[in-house]
């Protein structure tokens, strides 16, 4: 028996790239624009068997030519990818695969979260890692109606402001989460604590981590890649089939979201949500954007607005508690990073 080995491919191997590509699209599957690691399975005179991929701690874009199934090669590239995987520092693993192939990652030792049928199921490498964090979540759970918002708040604006305030108007409980990837040179830590900050006076607000279930670079990564909309619009289908489940722990009848008439991402996002989550008998509230001097209230425009020093402006489109964090020294790192960054609008 041939004992086939897994060996990295270069971004700058454009012919084994190519083949990569062309075995993904017999088996139905192109390969991302956004990956960090490709692997392939070669025979004696090189042809592609066998191929996988990784992006962040996400398994992806896995296939083995039908000619050579059966021959143990998946699962030679899943303990490659592991073994890489774990060499980063990475021990909790998500994978994408095509529903009728769930059942082999399954057995292999992983266990699905959500799927979008008949199209892409996503799995975890932890039996207790989503039920432990909606066991978390349950602890919360109110009597009376329940709603959410989930928002980045990079930083948290009054505009951010304005949409909790308008949702928890409406529910006995509001259940906010913040998304925890860290992307970007705010971190986690500070926009989740401005956010504990600017809704602290609101009773009926519970805030949480979102953790890598909800927009994080595992469910959602188009949200912090440019990819195409075709991608954006799987990703955001994934997302919500496991903010569903997350829903139905939590007793959420109802999501509010704010309009977006200037991030194409979160534009496809919303619309693909309208259209999701009634399905499974949850609302979908769009609230308007809060306008000051005429224009949309944005992250992106205090982004800016700190990056070049004009705290001004700042002043008028935050609440008191992310004003004073940005004008004390303790915000001088964050705003280094934001000076060092030469893009700070997300697309």
């Amino acid at each position: 028996m041939v004992d086939y080995v897994a060996d990295k491919v270069w971004p700058q191997d454009k012919a084994t790239l190519a083949k990569v590509d062309a075995l993904l699209a017999e088996e139905g599957i192109r390969r991302d624009a956004n990956l960090d690691y490709t692997c392939v399975i070669r025979d004696d005179d090189y042809h592609v068997l066998a191929t996988g991929s990784c992006f962040g701690n996400t398994l992806r874009c896995l296939a083995v030519s039908s000619a050579h199934q059966g021959e143990g090669l998946m699962n030679k590239l899943i303990d490659h990818l592991i073994s890489v995987e774990y060499e980063r520092g990475n021990l909790k693993l998500f994978v994408y695969t095509k529903t009728s192939t769930a059942k082999f990652f399954c057995d292999v030792g992983f266990h699905e979260i959500a799927r979008i049928d008949g199209v892409l199921s996503f799995l975890e490498n932890r039996a207790d890692g989503f039920p432990r964090y909606l066991r978390e979540l349950s602890a919360t759970r109110q009597p009376g109606t329940a709603g959410a918002v989930v928002m980045n708040a990079n930083p948290f604006t009054l505009g951010h402001r304005h949409l909790v305030e308008v949702a928890a108007g409406t529910v006995d409980t509001l259940h906010l989460f913040v998304v925890s990837e860290g992307a970007g040179p705010i971190p986690f830590s500070v926009r989740k604590r401005l956010v504990e900050e600017g809704v602290s006076d609101l009773s009926n607000v519970v805030v949480h981590e979102s953790g890598p279930y909800i927009i994080s670079s595992a469910t959602f990564p188009s949200y912090f890649l440019k990819d195409d909309a075709a991608v954006n619009e799987g990703h955001a289908r994934l997302d919500i089939a496991v903010f569903t489940r997350i829903a139905q722990e939590l007793g959420i009848a109802r999501r509010f979201v704010g309009e977006e008439p200037t991030s194409r991402v979160t534009g496809i996002y919303n619309r693909v949500m309208l259209e999701e989550l009634p399905r499974a008998g949850i609302a979908c509230q769009v609230v308007p954007r809060l306008e000051v001097d005429g224009a949309p209230v944005s992250a992106s425009t205090v982004r800016c607005a700190l990056q070049r020093g004009d705290l001004e402006t700042v002043r008028k489109l935050v609440p008191c508690s992310t004003y004073r964090f940005f004008a004390s020294a303790e915000a001088a790192p964050v705003l280094d990073r934001l000076r060092a960054t030469a893009d700070v609008c997300h697309y």
